[in-house]
């Protein structure tokens, strides 16, 4: 949906065209207001690995006769810029006509799904109609959910109570978007059951319970790591800083790194390097921040991650061993203090060497599998990368020490040295 703010022209007419790789669609047209509220929507297929470019075109004037439309100005942005934005709601002032402004635009955006509300609800009844000639009735709930067309279909069945007039049933669950029933036990919950011999049967809502369903959209938080050995100075070095073309390990950041920071709402990125020696002494280090700022490893932006890996290449000597897993502990530190499940960590790991420490790595995996944090794990270069597949767990779970992992975390592409794949296939796992 889009607002138009701050319009300085007249008031008559607005109008919006969205155009992707065609012309998509428009809005309505809304007369005389300088803050047009649009209501017409644009429904838009979402891939979360893909670079959905967008362009918003805005027109004033009397839609109704081509020849006296103005261009006011347009805007472009990619769909994952908007879903990534606070709340999903991107506000930007629109361009396209030199010295003159004409105002911004504000995009909400929200998934659509049927549902994503899980509801848990138990019922119970009181003085109910006694049916057994020699006893109390055998009561039981029967839910029905209410069809377009007016009519409805059986969708739930209770448990039968013996011998019961004041049941109390077990509890169920459905999906729903209801919110009235989040009321729970009150006075608002208390239906009377239709009857014509008696009025004073009650049926009542005892508790009511509402879990959101989370998806990947709510997800903010990327955090990215290098290694690798040899002389960034020599051409035959994965980390090679030619003049002319960016090297292995830039390519595949920016090739990752353009798709997922559209999805942090800040663009703050931790970024760290495992596996050097560090000024002034020389000192080996599994996990130093490329920015050098131990309080505060975060770059602005994947260009600010570039900036930082490349000042890096200039003041540390890359060292050996592949070690993983201070990095995934050190991830996993951060991912254990969010406890209200606002976050959600992924780590991605580039490295051209095969794992020195494997037997940690697979312990650190396991103890972060009941984090939430995920890994992805990208080989660049000619060396062999099949033992890292053992840490995906798409066949068998990782397990340390007789301890399996909680879920799979890790996602280890083959053919990852291909960026193609990095871009499309490997986010799209």
């Amino acid at each position: 949906s889009f607002k138009v703010l701050k319009d300085e022209r007249g008031p008559r007419a607005t109008r919006i065209d969205l155009v992707s790789d065609c012309r998509f669609g428009r809005t309505e047209v809304i007369e005389n207001t300088l803050n047009p509220d649009f209501v017409r929507k644009f429904v838009l297929d979402y891939f979360f690995e893909e670079k959905q470019n967008l362009r918003f075109d805005v027109y004033h004037g009397d839609l109704s006769l081509c020849f006296v439309q103005d261009f006011l100005g347009q805007i472009f942005c990619t769909l994952g810029e908007i879903i990534g934005s606070p709340g999903g709601r991107l506000e930007r002032t629109l361009s396209g006509i030199p010295g003159k402004k004409c105002g911004s635009i504000v995009f909400t955006a929200e998934e659509l799904s049927n549902c994503r509300d899980i509801a848990t609800m138990q019922f119970c009844a009181n003085k109910l109609d006694k049916k057994d000639f020699f006893g109390k009735s055998d009561p039981f709930l029967v839910f029905y959910r209410s069809n377009e067309d007016g009519t409805f279909t059986i969708c739930h069945k209770t448990e039968v109570i013996k011998n019961n007039l004041n049941p109390v049933w077990q509890k169920l669950s459905f999906t729903t978007s209801y919110r009235e029933l989040s009321r729970g036990q009150s006075q608002f919950n208390v239906y009377e059951v239709s009857c014509v011999r008696r009025n004073s049967q009650k049926v009542t809502l005892l508790s009511f319970k509402v879990e959101s369903e989370h998806t990947f959209m709510l997800f903010r938080t990327y955090i990215l790591a290098l290694h690798s050995i040899g002389n960034p100075s020599q051409p035959t070095s994965l980390h090679y800083m030619s003049p002319y073309q960016m090297n292995a390990y830039a390519m595949a950041l920016k090739a990752v790194g353009e798709i997922i920071q559209d999805y942090d709402s800040d663009k703050l990125f931790p970024a760290y390097g495992f596996g050097a020696k560090l000024p002034p002494d020389g000192k080996i280090s599994h996990g130093f921040p490329l920015n050098s700022n131990t309080e505060n490893p975060n770059c602005v932006g994947i260009e600010g991650v570039l900036e930082a890996y490349f000042h890096t290449l200039r003041t540390v000597q890359l060292y050996g061993p592949t070690n993983f897993a201070p990095v995934i502990n050190q991830v996993a530190r951060c991912a254990a203090e969010v406890t209200d499940g606002s976050q959600y960590f992924v780590l991605l790991m580039i490295t051209d060497g095969v794992i020195s420490d494997m037997a940690q790595t697979k312990e650190a995996v396991v103890n972060a599998a009941a984090l939430p944090m995920s890994l992805i794990i990208v080989g660049v270069g000619p060396a062999e990368f099949d033992a890292m597949e053992e840490l995906d767990g798409d066949e068998v779970r990782v397990s340390s020490r007789g301890r399996f992992a909680e879920r799979d975390i890790v996602q280890v592409p083959k053919n990852s040295h291909t960026l193609l794949f990095h871009r499309i296939c490997l986010l799209k796992k």
